[in-house]
């Protein structure tokens, strides 16, 4: 039994903000304060912040994207700072903006997080992206599988056959081991592979041979989410990503989710002003965004913010990560993943004195000081594709200290201020709202009930911080981190790595409208269905979620 004693708690979900007091924990829960209980460890929190574990629900930190990345940016892993030498019973790995497997748990607990979640894994990636979760430590964590240009769904939405597809996404994510159905560019990647360029403009235009359009893959898969009571709904990547005037698309999308839930992913980079693919007319468009969310609460969202320096793109959106490479003229990496998905990968640097970075950077802090409620918000960077996630401090610090934003502002090219509201917003997160959007609103959102808060019940994930000189220097590193009751983070040294559990879904379903699958998997796919999801066996420790 470990009691933390005297700390400063900051829980939202139970509505404790700063108070002082104990936390005891017993077999990896939170519980109640034992009577005459004896704990085997006090750790003393007097004058430490304590929160939940941090809970990332929007990364990408396993499959195949994730490989191709590590392969193509060995150039971001030679210097020695970029190297993990192994230590005791640690493993050695590299980090970069896209660290190895190992490396990648030890860095988020070393950020106080416990809980992540990779975005985007095609269904023909799911054995490898277990396979190289079990190698990342220190987190539970999971998927969410791609189905937005899969010819099943597209096949069950031109039939009009609901039941069907319903039953189809209830079996992939089960066999899967997936968390959540994702969305990516919406029939816009099948158009772009079938087409060799091509790309769809809206949400009415029709991708050929199927004649279903991006609204009726929306709405489609949004139902039979919601029809299967998942506990995350949708998470959807808009169409036309990136794009100058993509706001338009993206407040459709929004209106086209109306009496469904959804969740729409990296919302910065679909919220642009501007004309078509016109990069100079580039402005904020937030404004009618985040007043369409304020005013309707079936939707939530995460930001990707924008930070900069150097990283990695890495999308399932084939057609936008083509786009990226014509712009930059750098390497480019793509996949095709049969009659699934595609994807892109290439190296990124984002500069303060280019204006269409810097309007990135600020659309994304717009984003995060105009919502109304922080619930409704998670932090991100889509990691690594806006900044690694090992930049969260600093972009905490932005959203605390309205100061150090306005000096990081001046940095940028003036023109940003006729294209922005960025200088106008004096809003600085609290303590308190910090918790929600990095802890207890991303696991709300995901219907994790045990995560993301500190009641008598919840996994026993809490990080502890000491209070630095500035906020960066607070969350760069927690003094202690505990997860599942094993204390990993010990006075700010890594001392424990376990493994962690596979977080997924694994919803009832009707088997009979699925009837001729086999058939069409053994005319469409390299492999048979046998050979196809993964395994019981193939998964260690797995906590399905209801």
């Amino acid at each position: 039994m470990l009691q933390i004693k005297g700390a400063t708690i900051h829980d939202p979900a139970n509505a404790v903000d700063g108070a002082v007091g104990d936390l005891w924990i017993d077999r990896g829960r939170i519980v109640a304060p034992p009577p005459g209980g004896k704990p085997t460890r006090i750790i003393d929190a007097h004058d430490l912040i304590a929160m939940p574990g941090g809970v990332d629900m929007h990364c990408h930190i396993a499959g195949p994207k994730v490989t191709a990345a590590r392969k193509l940016r060995s150039d971001d892993k030679h210097e020695r700072e970029q190297k993990l030498q192994r230590k005791h019973a640690f493993r050695s790995g590299t980090l970069g903006s896209v660290p190895s497997t190992f490396a990648t748990g030890y860095k988020y607990a070393g950020l106080g997080y416990t809980t992540a979640f990779d975005a985007a894994v095609p269904p023909l990636g799911a054995r490898q992206a277990h396979e190289e979760l079990a190698d990342t430590p220190c987190i539970d964590k999971g998927f969410y599988v791609l189905l937005g240009n899969n010819h099943f769904v597209m096949d069950c939405l031109k039939s009009k056959d609901p039941a069907r597809l319903r039953s189809f996404l209830a079996w992939l994510l089960a066999r899967t081991s997936a968390f959540a159905p994702k969305l990516v560019n919406p029939g816009g990647v099948e158009v772009w592979k079938q087409s060799g360029g091509g790309a769809l403009m809206g949400l009415e235009d029709r991708v050929p041979h199927f004649e279903v359009s991006p609204r009726e893959i929306i709405q489609g898969v949004a139902q039979a989410a919601g029809e299967l009571a998942l506990p995350h709904p949708l998470h959807l990547h808009c169409n036309q990503l990136g794009m100058p005037g993509n706001w338009r698309t993206t407040l459709a999308t929004m209106q086209a989710l109306e009496g469904h839930r959804g969740h729409l992913t990296h919302i910065q980079f679909h919220s642009y002003g501007g004309g078509d693919e016109d990069e100079g007319s580039l402005a904020s468009r937030v404004e009618p965004l985040v007043e369409y969310v304020n005013a309707n609460d079936n939707l939530t969202v995460d930001v990707g913010q924008v930070l900069f320096g150097d990283t990695t793109n890495m999308t399932g959106d084939g057609p936008l990560g083509h786009y990226l490479y014509k712009a930059t003229g750098d390497r480019w990496c793509s996949h095709d993943t049969e009659v699934e998905a595609g994807c892109g990968v290439l190296p990124m640097t984002y500069r303060n004195k280019n204006l269409f970075n810097a309007l990135q950077w600020a659309i994304g802090l717009e984003w995060h000081l105009m919502i109304e409620d922080p619930w409704r918000l998670a932090l991100s960077t889509d990691s690594p594709n806006g900044g690694s996630f090992l930049a969260y401090p600093e972009l905490i610090r932005l959203l605390m200290d309205r100061d150090y934003r306005d000096e990081q502002l001046a940095k940028c090219p003036a023109k940003l201020h006729d294209r922005c509201g960025l200088a106008g917003l004096d809003r600085e997160y609290s303590l308190q709202e910090i918790a929600i959007i990095t802890r207890a609103s991303p696991a709300r959102i995901l219907g994790l009930a045990n995560k993301g808060h500190l009641g008598v019940g919840a996994d026993a994930d809490v990080t502890l911080y000491a209070r630095q000189a500035d906020w960066a220097a607070t969350f760069q590193l927690p003094r202690y981190v505990v997860k599942s009751g094993v204390v990993v983070i010990d006075d700010y040294e890594l001392a424990e790595a376990p493994d962690g559990r596979t977080l997924r879904v694994a919803p009832a379903h009707d088997p009979a409208p699925l009837g001729g699958l086999e058939k069409q998997f053994a005319q469409r796919y390299s492999i048979q269905l046998d050979h196809f999801g993964v395994h019981e066996e193939e998964l260690g420790e797995v906590e399905t979620v209801k």
